[in-house]
């Protein structure tokens, strides 16, 4: 009697615990494991970015901290374009129309917030084409070099933490607090 009322209130208690399942757009099967942590850091790293790049005035997209460094915009494109051509590797179709070229011709502000819109899904997808079986899979990416599945989700969250990181300096040199640190 005691095992299986300490079996009940275990049960009960791990019940809160399960780890939050994001089922992938369009699908209804739930994800778990590496690739819920995955998701969920797509979204809240892409978040901030996408939240970072609506709170830039239009006329800061050109600017730059010194000639030859990405601009503001640049570096949105830059993000997209990792974010089409990274999941590439996994077996994902590029984004219709982005190349490194498009860090430099698109620079229009509501067009580059809603291509790093468009980039933060096709990240997000990423996550569900891997499966777990497949995350020490190896891939070939850029030339020969070969990573696992794992490892090029792994880069693209770091790709997008990093110029996260060069975006709140870049907005904060112009004034611009992010808005998830402003205090009311």
């Amino acid at each position: 009697m005691k095992r299986a009322s300490f079996l009940a209130i275990l049960g009960l208690a791990l019940a809160g615990r399960v780890p939050a399942q994001t089922p992938p757009t369009g699908s209804a099967a739930p994800l778990h494991g590496f690739q819920a942590e995955y998701v969920a850091e797509v979204d809240a790293v892409g978040k901030k970015l996408i939240d970072l790049a609506e709170a830039m005035p239009a006329d800061k997209y050109g600017w730059r901290p010194a000639p030859g460094v990405r601009s503001v915009g640049e570096v949105y494109m830059h993000v997209v374009n990792s974010d089409s051509t990274l999941p590439s590797f996994l077996g994902m179709k590029r984004m219709e129309g982005i190349s490194r070229e498009s860090e430099k011709t698109i620079t229009d502000k509501a067009q580059i917030v809603e291509l790093l819109r468009k980039a933060v899904a096709n990240a997000r997808a990423a996550g569900a084409v891997v499966t777990d079986a497949d995350l020490d899979r190896r891939v070939k990416t850029y030339g020969d070099q070969e990573l696992t599945e794992r490892q090029v989700l792994v880069r693209i969250l770091m790709h997008m933490h990093e110029h996260l990181g060069q975006s709140i300096a870049y907005a904060r040199t112009n004034g611009v607090t992010p808005p998830w640190s402003k205090t009311d």
